[in-house]
């Protein structure tokens, strides 16, 4: 009882491979690996770019505002609150500077609030604005009164930004999403 088709199974089991069968599976391995690192990546930036983004400074009109932003806001999202007044010399100019950094750092929520909304002014009179305040998960980090004086006499977003960088207050920039054709990157 032999099957005659049983010898030809074997035959193809036991044959080798062509070179161009071989390349061919290795090339769809290579398009099945770039595409799983560029899932894996897509995956981490999500991972690592959590939270709500702000992209704006946000004007706050009370003092109760001033305290649920503080409070309510996600453990992981740093607030940065610019105490200000019209007329005071440095206010009007850090308000422009965190407009700028606002954009570049969406992930940080920054607020202004006039020292009149506060319902504390004789805790900042006018000799120690501008002052930022710079709070993470409810938590006072800094306290920067009269900042101005910490700064050049004509200052600009830039300046702001190092100086906060110098006391490790911001996060790292955010990068730019993978570009859709990274077949030439070269990222083994």
């Amino acid at each position: 009882m032999s099957n005659p088709k049983a010898n030809t199974n074997n035959e193809q089991v036991n044959r080798k491979m062509s070179m161009q069968e071989y390349k061919m599976i290795r090339e769809e391995d290579e398009g099945c690996l770039r595409k799983y690192r560029k899932h894996c990546m897509q995956e981490m930036h999500e991972y690592l770019s959590f939270g709500p983004r702000f992209n704006s400074i946000i004007e706050l009109e009370d003092g109760e505002a001033f305290l649920d932003t503080i409070e309510k806001e996600h453990h992981l999202t740093l607030v940065i609150v610019h105490i200000y007044d019209d007329g005071i010399q440095g206010c009007e100019a850090l308000n422009k500077c965190l407009t700028c950094l606002a954009d570049e750092y969406s992930t940080v929520k920054f607020c202004r609030i006039r020292v009149s909304a506060t319902g504390a002014e004789e805790q900042f009179p006018k000799d120690v604005l501008p002052t930022l305040l710079v709070y993470k998960a409810g938590e006072m980090l800094a306290n920067f009164i009269c900042i101005t004086k910490n700064l050049n006499e004509e200052f600009f977003a830039t300046d702001v930004e190092n100086f906060l960088n110098e006391y490790g207050l911001l996060p790292a920039k955010e990068l730019a999403p993978c570009p859709e054709g990274d077949k030439e990157l070269g990222v083994e």
